[in-house]
Formats: C-alpha cells, structure tokens, sequence
C-alpha cells in the first residue's frame, strides 16, 4: 500500500473555522495551503480542501443498504491501518460533539472484506467513512 499516491478531494462547507476544527482535531488532519474561501488539509497522506459554499445545504441525500446498515451516499474517507482506525474511533467516542451516523463496528464478520468502520457527519453535514482491514489484502476481496 506504500507505493498509493493520494487522492484529491474537494467538498463544500458552511463554515471553514468549523472544519478546521473537526478535521484537525477531531481527526487529526494537518493542514496545508488556505485563503479564505477554502483549506487544504492532511488527511493521511491524502489532499482534500474544504471550499466554503455560502447556503450550503446540510444533510444526507439518500443512503444504500450494506450489511444491514442505512450507508449514506454520499460519503468519503480513507482506508486506515487498523491501529490508527481504532486511535481515530477512540479520539472520535471520547468526543461529545461527534455526530455519528454508524458507530465502530465490524462489518461482514467472518467473510471476504471483513472490516471495522464507522460513519459520522462533519460540521457541514459531509458524510464520511474510515475503515480498516486486518488483512489490507482483503480490500478487494470477493
């Protein structure tokens, strides 16, 4: 997994103070280059930048069903190594202000693609969604 290059990813938000504060201390993200409409930030190892859209709707649009849980789409995240998933998950769950959609847990148990995930909302209503393999060959799997 070492030789992925990062992803890129632009989203709208209300209020740019609001998502420097989740995405650096909620989740740990560093920060980069920044004006005053938008913020690049680290999101391990990969660039998204956080764009304020003045009257930005909030809110999930739809969801699909996976594994019994209502996934909200759209969403975004990063495929972690299992210790920073659950450092992340632990930092998230000591927090009162986290806006969970699906807490930690582990999805498909005992098949192809097992994975611990969890899903929440930023301050703008973005979904997003970390996850984390035992076996990061199990990313792809059938």
């Amino acid at each position: 997994m070492s030789d992925l290059t990062p992803f890129h990813l632009a989203f709208p938000v209300h209020d740019l103070e609001a998502a420097r504060e989740f995405y650096t201390q909620a989740l740990g993200a560093g920060t980069g280059r920044e004006s005053d409409h938008w913020i690049d930030f680290d999101l391990h190892g990969h660039q998204i930048v956080a764009h304020y859209k003045e009257g930005m709707e909030t809110g999930i649009e739809t969801s699909a069903p996976v594994d019994g849980d209502a996934v909200p789409v759209p969403h975004f995240g990063v495929v972690l190594r299992m210790d920073d998933w659950k450092a992340m998950s632990e930092r998230l769950i000591a927090r009162d202000d986290t806006r969970w959609i699906i807490k930690p847990r582990i999805r498909f148990e005992g098949q192809p693609g097992e994975q611990a995930t969890f899903f929440l909302l930023d301050p703008s209503g973005n979904a997003l969604e970390f996850k984390a393999f035992a076996d990061m060959n199990a990313l792809f799997a059938t």
